[in-house]
């Protein structure tokens, strides 16, 4: 059963994925109902892309998935944050995180 979670206006939540052994996050993706139902059902990080309008797999194409170990919501219950085995390069850019040298203060 997946607990109360408030989604946004627009029926989304903010996912962080985060290194299950490191604690280094890995990537920021939305969530809507689905995908979360998704992602704990199949163990594999599922989002939802706002820009194609549609659920997508974590590596579903680039081969660089996301095992999910554990789902956690904040104590707002307006976050959510997985605990991931990550295989490759988070990033679509190939970086290991997307949060690579963009430090801005």
């Amino acid at each position: 059963m997946i607990p109360e979670v408030n989604y946004n206006s627009d029926g989304l939540v903010p996912a962080i994925a985060q290194d299950a052994d490191t604690g280094q996050v890995l990537m920021l993706a939305w969530m809507n109902a689905e995908a979360l139902a998704a992602t704990l059902q199949t163990r594999r990080g599922t989002y939802w892309s706002r820009s194609r309008n549609q659920l997508w797999v974590k590596g579903e194409t680039s081969g660089h998935v996301q095992q999910v170990r554990s789902v956690s919501l904040d104590c707002d219950a307006d976050t959510v944050l997985l605990q991931v085995e990550q295989t490759g390069p988070a990033c679509h850019t190939g970086a290991a995180t997307c949060f690579t040298d963009r430090e801005i203060g």
